[in-house]
Protein backbone atom coordinates (compact mmCIF):
# COMPACT_ATOMS: atom_id res chain seq x y z
CA UNK A 1 0.00 0.00 0.00
CA UNK A 2 1.30 3.50 1.12
CA UNK A 3 5.28 3.10 2.09
CA UNK A 4 7.74 5.84 3.13
CA UNK A 5 11.43 4.80 2.05
CA UNK A 6 12.77 1.27 1.62
CA UNK A 7 11.20 -1.92 2.86
CA UNK A 8 12.70 -4.64 4.53
CA UNK A 9 10.98 -7.48 5.43
CA UNK A 10 13.07 -11.16 7.13
CA UNK A 11 12.93 -13.81 4.67
CA UNK A 12 10.15 -15.66 5.98
CA UNK A 13 7.81 -13.04 5.63
CA UNK A 14 7.65 -13.05 1.69
CA UNK A 15 3.92 -13.97 1.99
CA UNK A 16 2.90 -11.38 4.28
CA UNK A 17 0.96 -8.35 3.82
CA UNK A 18 3.73 -5.47 4.91
CA UNK A 19 1.98 -3.33 6.95
CA UNK A 20 4.61 -0.09 7.69
CA UNK A 21 3.61 1.47 11.51
CA UNK A 22 6.93 3.10 11.93
CA UNK A 23 8.91 4.83 9.46
CA UNK A 24 12.75 3.94 10.16
CA UNK A 25 14.50 2.15 13.34
CA UNK A 26 14.39 3.84 16.69
CA UNK A 27 17.88 2.84 17.98
CA UNK A 28 19.66 3.55 14.02
CA UNK A 29 23.08 3.56 15.37
CA UNK A 30 24.58 -0.13 15.00
CA UNK A 31 27.88 0.40 13.14
CA UNK A 32 27.04 -2.29 10.29
CA UNK A 33 23.65 -1.73 9.50
CA UNK A 34 22.58 0.32 6.79
CA UNK A 35 18.93 -0.63 5.89
CA UNK A 36 17.71 2.92 8.20
CA UNK A 37 19.97 5.11 7.82
CA UNK A 38 18.08 7.44 5.34
CA UNK A 39 14.89 7.42 6.80
CA UNK A 40 14.15 9.56 9.88
CA UNK A 41 12.26 8.01 12.51
CA UNK A 42 8.96 8.35 13.60
CA UNK A 43 5.14 6.89 14.17
CA UNK A 44 3.15 7.22 12.01
CA UNK A 45 -0.12 8.63 12.38
CA UNK A 46 -2.90 5.94 13.51
CA UNK A 47 -5.44 7.03 11.05
CA UNK A 48 -3.42 6.58 8.11
CA UNK A 49 -2.40 3.19 9.70
CA UNK A 50 -5.92 2.10 9.66
CA UNK A 51 -6.51 2.90 6.14
CA UNK A 52 -4.04 1.54 5.05
CA UNK A 53 -5.87 -1.80 6.82
CA UNK A 54 -8.95 -0.70 4.99
CA UNK A 55 -7.22 -0.74 2.10
CA UNK A 56 -5.32 -3.40 2.38
CA UNK A 57 -8.80 -5.23 2.43
CA UNK A 58 -10.12 -3.81 -0.38
CA UNK A 59 -7.40 -4.88 -2.65
CA UNK A 60 -6.05 -8.21 -1.42
CA UNK A 61 -9.14 -9.52 -0.03
CA UNK A 62 -8.43 -11.42 3.25
CA UNK A 63 -4.89 -12.11 4.92
CA UNK A 64 -3.44 -14.68 6.66
CA UNK A 65 -0.17 -13.03 7.89
CA UNK A 66 0.78 -9.35 8.28
CA UNK A 67 4.57 -7.86 9.32
CA UNK A 68 4.51 -4.79 10.72
CA UNK A 69 7.38 -2.77 9.58
CA UNK A 70 9.70 -0.77 10.30
CA UNK A 71 12.79 -1.56 11.87
CA UNK A 72 11.22 -2.07 15.61
CA UNK A 73 7.24 -1.70 15.59
CA UNK A 74 7.51 -3.12 19.23
CA UNK A 75 8.56 0.50 19.81
CA UNK A 76 4.94 1.92 19.37
CA UNK A 77 3.00 2.15 22.98
CA UNK A 78 1.44 -0.73 23.72
CA UNK A 79 -1.97 0.44 23.42
CA UNK A 80 -1.49 1.69 19.73
CA UNK A 81 -0.09 -1.65 19.31
CA UNK A 82 -3.39 -2.86 20.32
CA UNK A 83 -5.29 -0.73 18.33
CA UNK A 84 -3.71 -1.95 14.83
CA UNK A 85 -3.07 -5.71 16.34
CA UNK A 86 -7.38 -5.20 17.29
CA UNK A 87 -8.46 -3.91 14.00
CA UNK A 88 -6.05 -6.59 11.89
CA UNK A 89 -7.56 -9.04 13.30
CA UNK A 90 -11.70 -7.68 12.56
CA UNK A 91 -11.19 -6.75 9.35
CA UNK A 92 -9.11 -10.35 8.63
CA UNK A 93 -11.58 -12.80 9.56
CA UNK A 94 -8.86 -15.74 8.93
CA UNK A 95 -5.78 -13.61 9.91
CA UNK A 96 -3.20 -16.39 11.67
CA UNK A 97 -0.19 -14.40 12.56
CA UNK A 98 1.13 -10.69 13.41
CA UNK A 99 4.87 -10.54 13.27
CA UNK A 100 7.55 -7.99 13.20
CA UNK A 101 11.08 -7.08 14.37
CA UNK A 102 11.89 -5.83 18.09
CA UNK A 103 14.93 -3.83 19.51
CA UNK A 104 16.21 -5.51 22.70
CA UNK A 105 15.91 -1.29 24.26
CA UNK A 106 12.32 -0.86 23.11
CA UNK A 107 11.26 -4.71 24.43
CA UNK A 108 12.89 -3.95 27.42
CA UNK A 109 10.62 -0.59 27.93
CA UNK A 110 7.57 -3.01 28.00
CA UNK A 111 6.64 -5.02 30.81
CA UNK A 112 6.14 -8.24 30.93
CA UNK A 113 2.85 -8.42 31.42
CA UNK A 114 2.57 -5.82 28.28
CA UNK A 115 4.36 -8.56 26.21
CA UNK A 116 2.13 -10.90 27.23
CA UNK A 117 -1.06 -9.00 26.61
CA UNK A 118 0.46 -7.78 22.82
CA UNK A 119 0.85 -11.73 22.46
CA UNK A 120 -2.35 -12.25 23.14
CA UNK A 121 -3.52 -9.78 20.63
CA UNK A 122 -2.14 -11.76 18.11
CA UNK A 123 1.74 -10.67 18.03
CA UNK A 124 2.30 -13.66 17.34
CA UNK A 125 6.13 -14.18 16.09
CA UNK A 126 9.08 -11.42 16.43
CA UNK A 127 12.57 -10.92 15.08
CA UNK A 128 15.06 -10.36 17.69
CA UNK A 129 18.99 -9.00 15.97
CA UNK A 130 21.09 -10.43 18.61
CA UNK A 131 24.11 -10.28 16.75
CA UNK A 132 26.54 -11.36 19.02
CA UNK A 133 26.37 -12.43 22.87
CA UNK A 134 29.72 -10.63 23.20
CA UNK A 135 29.60 -8.01 25.67
CA UNK A 136 32.69 -5.68 24.25
CA UNK A 137 31.43 -6.64 20.86
CA UNK A 138 27.85 -5.52 21.07
CA UNK A 139 29.10 -2.34 22.82
CA UNK A 140 31.49 -1.87 19.77
CA UNK A 141 28.75 -2.44 17.34
CA UNK A 142 26.71 0.52 19.10
CA UNK A 143 23.96 -1.83 19.64
CA UNK A 144 22.76 -0.05 22.87
CA UNK A 145 22.45 -2.73 25.25
CA UNK A 146 25.04 -5.30 27.22
CA UNK A 147 24.84 -9.13 26.87
CA UNK A 148 22.67 -9.42 30.02
CA UNK A 149 19.91 -7.23 28.84
CA UNK A 150 20.16 -8.57 25.74
CA UNK A 151 19.33 -12.17 26.73
CA UNK A 152 16.40 -10.48 29.37
CA UNK A 153 14.73 -9.06 26.28
CA UNK A 154 14.96 -12.18 24.38
CA UNK A 155 13.97 -14.20 27.38
CA UNK A 156 10.88 -11.41 28.04
CA UNK A 157 9.63 -12.02 24.81
CA UNK A 158 10.18 -15.78 24.85
CA UNK A 159 8.31 -16.31 28.05
CA UNK A 160 5.49 -13.88 27.00
CA UNK A 161 4.74 -16.12 24.62
CA UNK A 162 5.51 -15.16 20.94
CA UNK A 163 7.98 -17.25 18.71
CA UNK A 164 11.00 -15.78 19.08
CA UNK A 165 13.24 -15.92 16.12
CA UNK A 166 17.00 -14.46 16.60
CA UNK A 167 19.65 -13.41 14.13
CA UNK A 168 23.34 -13.37 14.56
CA UNK A 169 25.90 -12.34 12.03
CA UNK A 170 29.32 -14.65 11.46
CA UNK A 171 31.82 -12.70 10.97
CA UNK A 172 31.24 -9.92 13.20
CA UNK A 173 34.20 -9.48 15.22
CA UNK A 174 36.43 -9.77 11.91
CA UNK A 175 39.51 -12.00 12.41
CA UNK A 176 41.73 -13.10 15.40
CA UNK A 177 41.01 -14.03 18.88
CA UNK A 178 37.61 -11.52 19.04
CA UNK A 179 36.25 -14.32 16.11
CA UNK A 180 36.14 -17.24 18.78
CA UNK A 181 35.19 -15.19 21.45
CA UNK A 182 32.04 -13.78 19.75
CA UNK A 183 30.88 -17.54 18.21
CA UNK A 184 31.68 -18.87 22.12
CA UNK A 185 29.38 -16.22 23.89
CA UNK A 186 26.51 -16.14 21.03
CA UNK A 187 26.28 -20.07 21.81
CA UNK A 188 25.66 -19.39 25.43
CA UNK A 189 23.42 -16.60 25.24
CA UNK A 190 21.33 -18.88 22.72
CA UNK A 191 20.87 -22.01 24.98
CA UNK A 192 20.17 -19.81 27.50
CA UNK A 193 17.66 -17.48 25.79
CA UNK A 194 16.18 -20.55 23.83
CA UNK A 195 15.03 -19.11 20.38
CA UNK A 196 12.63 -21.56 18.41
CA UNK A 197 14.66 -20.32 15.33
CA UNK A 198 17.94 -19.30 15.01
CA UNK A 199 19.31 -17.42 11.66
CA UNK A 200 23.37 -17.13 11.26
CA UNK A 201 23.72 -14.61 8.85
CA UNK A 202 27.76 -13.60 7.41
CA UNK A 203 28.50 -10.04 7.47
CA UNK A 204 28.52 -8.20 4.91
CA UNK A 205 30.07 -4.63 4.89
CA UNK A 206 27.95 -1.72 3.46
CA UNK A 207 29.12 1.19 2.12
CA UNK A 208 28.12 4.59 4.31
CA UNK A 209 28.63 2.80 7.53
CA UNK A 210 30.62 3.11 10.00
CA UNK A 211 32.33 -0.95 10.29
CA UNK A 212 32.43 -0.39 6.32
CA UNK A 213 34.86 3.23 7.06
CA UNK A 214 36.92 1.33 9.96
CA UNK A 215 37.66 -1.39 7.19
CA UNK A 216 38.94 1.17 4.85
CA UNK A 217 40.59 3.03 7.29
CA UNK A 218 42.29 -0.45 8.44
CA UNK A 219 40.74 -1.03 11.48
CA UNK A 220 38.73 -3.98 10.80
CA UNK A 221 39.72 -6.94 8.98
CA UNK A 222 36.89 -9.27 7.51
CA UNK A 223 37.33 -13.08 8.27
CA UNK A 224 38.11 -14.93 5.15
CA UNK A 225 34.96 -17.47 3.32
CA UNK A 226 36.93 -20.22 5.20
CA UNK A 227 36.72 -18.55 8.57
CA UNK A 228 33.54 -17.61 8.25
CA UNK A 229 32.59 -20.79 7.61
CA UNK A 230 34.62 -22.15 10.94
CA UNK A 231 32.74 -19.58 12.75
CA UNK A 232 29.77 -21.46 11.55
CA UNK A 233 31.21 -25.08 12.18
CA UNK A 234 31.71 -23.96 15.78
CA UNK A 235 28.72 -22.27 16.40
CA UNK A 236 26.39 -25.42 15.79
CA UNK A 237 29.02 -27.65 17.89
CA UNK A 238 28.30 -25.25 20.63
CA UNK A 239 24.63 -24.96 20.40
CA UNK A 240 22.25 -27.37 23.04
CA UNK A 241 18.99 -25.88 22.22
CA UNK A 242 16.42 -28.47 21.56
CA UNK A 243 14.63 -28.33 19.43
CA UNK A 244 15.99 -25.53 17.35
CA UNK A 245 15.32 -24.49 13.70
CA UNK A 246 18.74 -22.96 12.21
CA UNK A 247 19.26 -21.08 8.74
CA UNK A 248 21.89 -20.00 7.39
CA UNK A 249 20.78 -20.11 4.15
CA UNK A 250 20.78 -16.15 4.11
CA UNK A 251 21.88 -14.60 0.51
CA UNK A 252 24.62 -13.00 2.91
CA UNK A 253 26.04 -16.84 3.34
CA UNK A 254 28.64 -18.84 1.60
CA UNK A 255 26.86 -22.07 2.40
CA UNK A 256 23.57 -22.42 2.50
CA UNK A 257 22.48 -24.93 5.46
CA UNK A 258 18.79 -25.02 6.94
CA UNK A 259 17.38 -27.69 9.51
CA UNK A 260 16.89 -28.31 12.76
CA UNK A 261 18.87 -29.04 15.92
CA UNK A 262 20.49 -31.43 17.08
CA UNK A 263 18.88 -33.86 14.93
CA UNK A 264 21.03 -32.49 11.82
CA UNK A 265 23.67 -31.53 13.51
CA UNK A 266 26.41 -33.95 11.89
CA UNK A 267 25.28 -33.10 8.55
CA UNK A 268 25.79 -29.45 8.94
CA UNK A 269 29.18 -30.33 10.15
CA UNK A 270 29.75 -32.73 7.20
CA UNK A 271 28.71 -30.20 4.69
CA UNK A 272 31.07 -27.68 5.75
CA UNK A 273 33.69 -29.99 6.41
CA UNK A 274 33.27 -30.82 2.64
CA UNK A 275 33.20 -27.00 1.64
CA UNK A 276 35.91 -26.11 3.61
CA UNK A 277 38.16 -29.24 2.04
CA UNK A 278 37.12 -29.03 -1.51
CA UNK A 279 34.52 -26.07 -1.79
CA UNK A 280 31.66 -28.21 -2.24
CA UNK A 281 28.74 -26.20 -1.94
CA UNK A 282 30.60 -22.59 -1.63
CA UNK A 283 28.96 -19.80 -3.21
CA UNK A 284 31.40 -16.88 -4.50
CA UNK A 285 31.54 -13.83 -3.67
CA UNK A 286 29.55 -12.35 -6.62
CA UNK A 287 26.52 -14.55 -5.73
CA UNK A 288 26.73 -13.26 -2.24
CA UNK A 289 26.28 -9.88 -3.76
CA UNK A 290 29.69 -8.28 -2.85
Amino acid sequence: MRYEGTIYRPPGEWKSYLLQVTVGCSHNKCTFCDMYKGKDYHVRPMEEVLEDIRLARAYYGDIRRVFLCDGDAIALPTSDLLTILSALYRTFPNLEKVTAYAGPGSTLRKTPQELEELCRAGLKRVYLGVETGDDALLKAICKGVDAQRMLEAGIRLREAGMELWVMVILGLAGRGDASRRHILATAEMMNQMKPRHLSALSLMLKEGTPLYEDWRAGRFTPVTAEECLAEARLLIEKLEVDPLHFTCDHASNYLPLKGGLPEDREQFLAAIDAALSHGEGMRPDWYRLL
